[in-house]
């Protein structure tokens, strides 16, 4: 099914009337009076770049794909990076909520307590949330893939309920290192190549077209197939404490995302 971004409810204000983070996919990066996660706005100028550089799509501006990407992409800069949920723009605090392959849903405290990676991938023989917290999750995978660009690939309905086929891709330059399930400290060696995963998202919005209820479906496993090239891993035995211990790991600062 193609877009159809020229039927699908486009707002009728103009385009200067319209939220920054509609227009801007960096519009909350500008938010100087926000609490950051790390200090200061994280650095999206190479994942841009490589967006730029390697996107399938390339929508008009002001189309209803271009706006919800907006959208999307300074929502995750707010979950990634805005600790306090009061400097959240992009959603509806009093309803919002997300969910993942159908399981129960989420609230944005959640996705800020656990992490980003965290709240969307369930415990494998890749990867468990039971050993990373919100920084050591960032870690494992931003070390592993410096940027991870994502896109809009189409829309399939407009506001109020917005259903998107979307794409994240980045390259594996860095080793994956993780802890699985049974606590094992997994390794998969860098192999220089794509990791390109596909889902379809349904949300909600308010009349300020910001998030309500958002509901996704994707294969998290698919990341780990990709990772891991024909199941090519070490694992090596950890104790709990020992592996709950080594995800921790020390501070960090990331400055790279979608």
């Amino acid at each position: 099914m193609a877009a159809a971004a020229d039927v699908h409810n486009l707002p009728a204000e103009p385009m200067a009337s319209l939220p920054d983070y509609l227009t801007d996919p960096d519009a909350v990066l500008g938010d100087t009076q926000a609490d950051w996660r790390y200090g200061r706005a994280p650095d999206y100028s190479k994942t841009r770049k490589m967006f730029e550089e390697t996107k399938k799509m390339t929508h008009p501006a002001g189309s209803l794909p271009t706006l919800v990407q907006n959208l999307v992409k300074n929502w995750e800069i707010e979950a990634s990076f805005k600790p306090t949920l009061s400097d959240w723009r992009t959603i509806d605090p009093q309803n919002y909520s997300f969910a993942i392959n159908g399981s129960d849903p989420q609230s944005a405290a959640y996705m800020l307590q656990v992490g980003t990676y965290n709240a969307i991938i369930s415990p494998n023989e890749y990867y468990s949330p039971e050993y990373s917290d919100f920084g050591s999750s960032h870690k494992t995978f931003k070390r592993m893939m410096p940027t991870f660009a994502w896109e809009v690939l189409e829309v399939y309905s407009g506001p109020p309920t917005v259903a998107f086929r979307w794409r994240h891709w980045g390259v594996m330059k860095n080793d994956y290192v993780g802890f699985n399930n049974k606590g094992e400290k997994v390794t998969a060696k860098a192999h220089g190549g794509l990791i390109d995963i596909q889902g379809v998202t349904v949300a909600t919005v308010d009349d300020k077209v910001r998030l309500q209820a958002v509901r996704t479906w994707f294969d998290p496993m698919d990341v780990f197939r990709q990772i891991a090239l024909d199941g090519a891993v070490t694992k090596d035995a950890v104790d709990k404490m020992g592996a709950q211990t080594a995800a921790a790991g020390c501070p960090f600062t990331v400055k790279h995302s979608k």
